[in-house]
């Protein structure tokens, strides 16, 4: 149940005389990361739109995008405001009255004039209930689109764990043989190398050597943090940071495997699970 950051969504509603569209859409980063793109009339509507969000998403650099569209067909009526334009004629007529030769003013001039036409557009007030019906369709769409991406992820990470656990059980059985192996080879050098030696200091020497070498313990966190992410993308909410914290501790665990195997297959293992943790590590960027 992990959800992706990368999400897209849009949403449209007619009123009639113009209609709202809303966009989302969202990239990753660290935290929630809002940004407003919305047109002055509706620019009361950010609060809302900032708690809705919020409340429904926990990562992501978010673009929410609204606008108010004017209907070309939608039918237009101009409504003359008829108590200004009566106090337009009689300042007029003061004027003139002591103004004679004054211009008088023209239709297009009374026209212009501030408040003559009465706006028909809708008030904020009015839309508010379409505002947050639309937020709440485009949450719905864009939640549902990160998550489909969120259950790709998944699966591509559950694959390389797979993986991974197969070449854990690959190792393990081989590392006594390779310890002993190689306990008789430095036993037989030490024997060489040093005459004055006894059994006991070369055993002991030998033994000392093979604890340093040994990554039994190595195998065993891996598996176990395997078992953490596997639970993780079985969980509902935010796995994102828990997931590139295990990423860290699997890489530390490979490289590990990497240095104190003395043995190249099993060298070859651990740099094959370090190209599959990076790969997982990739697109754990993604998850919120």
């Amino acid at each position: 149940m992990v959800h992706s950051m990368t999400g897209f969504a849009v949403q449209n509603r007619d009123l009639g005389a113009a209609t709202l569209h809303l966009e989302l859409r969202s990239v990753n980063s660290r935290y929630l990361d809002l940004s407003f793109r919305i047109v002055d009339d509706l620019r009361q509507a950010e609060p809302a739109l900032r708690e809705r969000i919020a409340a429904r998403l926990a990562r992501g650099k978010v673009e929410c995008r609204l606008n108010l569209q004017a209907n070309d067909a939608a039918p237009r009526s101009l409504a003359i405001n008829g108590a200004l334009i009566a106090q337009l004629a009689d300042a007029q007529a003061a004027v003139r009255e002591r103004m004679p030769d004054a211009k008088p003013l023209s239709v297009a001039d009374v026209l212009r004039w501030p408040g003559m036409l009465a706006d028909d557009g809708l008030a904020f007030e009015q839309m508010q209930p379409a505002i947050a019906g639309l937020i709440d369709a485009a949450l719905d769409e864009f939640v549902a689109t990160r998550r489909r991406e969120g259950d790709k992820l998944a699966d591509m990470i559950r694959e390389r764990v797979v993986r991974m656990r197969e070449l854990v059980a690959t190792a393990a059985p081989r590392m006594p043989l390779i310890i002993a192996e190689y306990q008789d080879k430095l036993a037989a050098r030490l024997r060489e190398a040093v005459a004055t030696l006894d059994e006991d200091r070369i055993r002991q020497e030998v033994a000392l050597y093979a604890q340093r070498i040994d990554v039994a313990e190595e195998l065993t966190r891996l598996t176990t943090h395997l078992d953490e992410v596997e639970r993780i993308l079985k969980t509902a909410g935010s796995a994102g940071k828990r997931l590139d914290f295990l990423m860290q501790e699997l890489n530390r665990e490979a490289n590990t495997l990497a240095s104190k195997s003395p043995a190249t297959d099993i060298t070859g293992i651990a740099m094959e699970m370090k190209v599959l943790i990076e790969q997982m590590r990739e697109q754990v960027q993604n998850i919120e």
